[in-house]
């Protein structure tokens, strides 16, 4: 099998006074690990008429295990699978940004434009889940990075991934903000209809100009209530993740965005208050000051009054809520609508005695039992 190279995939230009066309952050800026930082200026020579080409490139990650495991206890998996290092959508609030500054990278335009997959990631999958030693558990697909965005339209790769799990009846939850989920209905209904696969699509805002200055690459919010109504059709239970819940920015949309969720189908919901950790508070201050200069400062304060006075607060305790007065009327809010929407309803726990091994992955003294 030829090795897999890195390919430059198609993007748009870079625009003047920081930032690029379809691009959420504002800036490179250099990783907290870096020992210089770098710094980009205009010294008059291009001009603000120039704007420079950004390009995005895709390259092959090699690793010897494709399944993460997790001890956190605010974390509802054990298991996950990131199929992506890295993500095109450019969500300026993706708390997995400063992922690739361990790689000696920038959390920032490099995060959107220097990808990384993992093309062996069927084969380490089938391989781990063949082992004597493994005992199955749920295992979280998209935990990190995207596992639909459009790069896989042609990698195919969570697509395989996929395959493998329906062939070991392993149970998945995966999550998405990409309408491209729609495509492998077939097996998460499939798996669903056997209480093994359950969907959650995140939906931030219903408004198109806020979702494209946010989430500049990802799906508009009437296609991901589409990929609602398509996962719901096909038999997999979807619930909808108003995540992350921005004070003084799309608060107000909460009920909203639920009741269109459970118009198109969603039957659970969740959310998560808008973290801050490490690159990412100062690429969001950063990407805010310039696209909504008149509210930055109160949405910064209101941000600091979820996390005791600070932009972020990583206790595990409370990092996915927050505390304090504005948060408390968050989770009130929440736990209102989704009574009102009959978005409450728990999901059966993901039922894992239908997990075997398939015929090719048995040992070879098994063909001859019976």
């Amino acid at each position: 099998m030829p090795r897999p190279q890195a390919r430059t995939l198609p993007c748009g230009q870079g625009v003047p006074d920081g930032g690029a066309r379809g691009r959420g952050a504002c800036s490179n800026r250099s990783g907290r690990f870096e020992t210089h930082e770098k710094i980009e200026f205009d010294d008059g020579w291009t001009g603000n008429d120039a704007p420079a080409q950004i390009e995005t490139t895709l390259s092959p990650l090699k690793s010897r295990t494709i399944i993460s495991r997790n001890d956190s206890p605010d974390i509802s998996f054990d298991q996950s699978i990131n199929p992506y290092v890295g993500c095109m959508h450019g969500c300026i609030y993706c708390y997995a940004r400063p992922s690739h500054t361990y790689m000696g990278l920038s959390a920032g335009l490099d995060f959107e434009s220097r990808l990384f997959y993992k093309p062996d990631g069927p084969a380490l999958l089938a391989k781990e889940l063949s082992s004597p030693r493994y005992r199955c558990c749920p295992i979280h697909i998209g935990g990190n990075t995207d596992p639909y965005q459009s790069v896989e339209r042609d990698t195919q790769l969570t697509r395989r991934l996929l395959e493998v799990v329906q062939r070991f009846n392993q149970p998945i939850s995966i999550i998405s903000k990409s309408a491209l989920i729609k495509r492998d209905a077939d097996i998460l209904g499939e798996m669903g209809q056997r209480n093994l696969a359950v969907a959650c699509i995140s939906i931030t805002t219903l408004d198109r100009k806020l979702a494209r200055d946010m989430e500049p690459r990802a799906a508009t919010p009437a296609r991901r209530l589409e990929a609602i109504s398509r996962l719901r059709d096909a038999g997999c239970p979807v619930s909808i993740g108003f995540a992350p819940v921005i004070p003084g920015l799309n608060d107000h949309e909460l009920e909203a965005v639920l009741e269109a969720g459970a118009k198109a189908g969603a039957t659970g919901a969740m959310y998560v208050t808008l973290r801050l950790p490490h690159e990412i508070k100062d690429l969001f201050r950063e990407w805010l000051d310039k696209a909504r200069p008149d509210r930055a400062a109160r949405v910064m304060s209101l941000i600091r009054q979820t996390r005791r006075g600070k932009d972020y607060d990583a206790d595990w305790s409370q990092r996915m809520r927050g505390t304090g007065p504005v948060a408390e009327l968050i989770a009130t809010r929440f736990k209102a609508a989704i009574r009102r929407y009959g978005l409450q309803k728990p999901y059966r726990a993901l039922d894992t005695t239908q997990f075997q091994l398939p015929p090719e992955a048995r040992p070879q003294m098994d063909l001859f039992d019976g």
